[in-house]
């Protein structure tokens, strides 16, 4: 059941090809896929999400950054990504903003659920958020009901929202709850 379900897109181990899934696990060395996979998990309700947070490695057995064998403090960089070989996945701007929609739609059930019968999804979390992935090779470009108010919403995926306003795109949704969404 979902009360006692851990979820994640990767772990530890199966990240460098151990255990289960080998190498068709998702990991941050596809970035555009893993914020996918993980936008994916912090919007659905089901379980207790559970984020990695990485450094970078060429072969499995491979440890951390370090300096003779002493590990090496995180550096955080001036856009608020790691540095210094660590990944840090956690504080990448996407994966950062879904876990605030995670927490603002906590509660809400999945509602107004769309896809187009292949790799583009769309559901709403009650009226307090709402989410649309587009895995195909080509433009999702649809009118989707979106349970939401009308309003122009902050895409907290393309950008931040700063001070009232938002860094990235801006979606209107009208008043019958419908919104023009181009992925």
């Amino acid at each position: 059941p979902s009360s006692t379900a851990v979820v994640f897109v990767d772990n530890h181990d199966n990240q460098r090809g151990h255990g289960a899934g080998g190498a068709s696990i998702i990991t941050h060395k596809d970035s555009r896929l893993y914020k996918m996979a993980t936008a994916f998990l912090l919007a659905h309700p089901y379980g207790y999400a559970r984020l990695m947070s990485s450094f970078f490695f060429d072969h499995s057995d491979q440890g951390p950054p370090n300096t003779n064998g002493d590990t090496n403090g995180v550096s955080i960089n001036s856009d608020g990504t790691c540095g210094g070989g660590w990944v840090c996945e956690h504080r990448w701007r996407q994966i950062k903003n879904m876990g605030k929609f995670r927490n603002v739609v906590s509660g809400e059930g999945v509602s107004n659920w769309w896809d187009n019968g292949n790799s583009q999804i769309a559901f709403s979390r009650g009226s307090k958020g709402f989410i649309a992935i587009n895995n195909d090779d080509w433009n999702m470009d649809e009118w989707l009901q979106t349970g939401m108010p009308a309003g122009d919403y902050c895409d907290i995926i393309s950008g931040d929202k700063v001070n009232g306003g938002c860094t990235g795109s801006t979606i209107t949704v009208h008043g019958d709850g419908k919104a023009h969404i181009g992925l």
